[in-house]
């Protein structure tokens, strides 16, 4: 559903364009929030609440998951599209993601990330640290 990576600029108000073909994908109730590495990310309503449903079945006893429930639910925030196709990534979230200027939209299948550019290209290039650290995710089922 979203795949490729596209480049856009963020407007004076905090307003971003989404690619038109995800678009549809996106409403209703789509969610912004916090990713876990100092990124962005948009669920579609469907994975949100897969996600959200997994953090909850998690004990608030095991630190990661207060961590992950903290981070994600914390930040999170329904999308609405405009007319021009744009959302609005609202001050708190665009500093946690150092997003200013341009922005690369990456799609992750199921969902969205939005990347300041340098930050993506950082990730990219530390492909096996980044996979080792899936490894410890993909075992608590997220």
């Amino acid at each position: 559903m979203f795949w490729g990576e596209y480049s856009h600029q963020l407007d004076e108000k905090g307003r971003l364009i989404i690619p038109a073909r995800y678009r549809t994908h996106l409403t209703p109730h789509a969610v912004l929030t916090r990713g876990l590495d100092r990124n962005l990310v948009i669920y579609p309503q469907d994975a949100w609440r897969t996600v959200s449903e997994r953090l909850n079945q998690m004990p608030i006893t095991h630190p990661t998951a207060r961590a992950l429930r903290r981070l994600l639910f914390s930040g999170a925030v329904e999308l609405t599209l405009d007319r021009q196709g744009r959302i609005v990534i609202p001050g708190y979230l665009r500093d946690y993601a150092q997003l200013d200027g341009e922005v690369l939209i990456a799609g992750m299948e199921s969902f969205l990330e939005l990347w300041e550019p340098a930050n993506w290209r950082t990730t990219l290039n530390d492909v096996s640290h980044a996979l080792a650290e899936a490894e410890h995710l993909l075992k608590l089922g997220i």
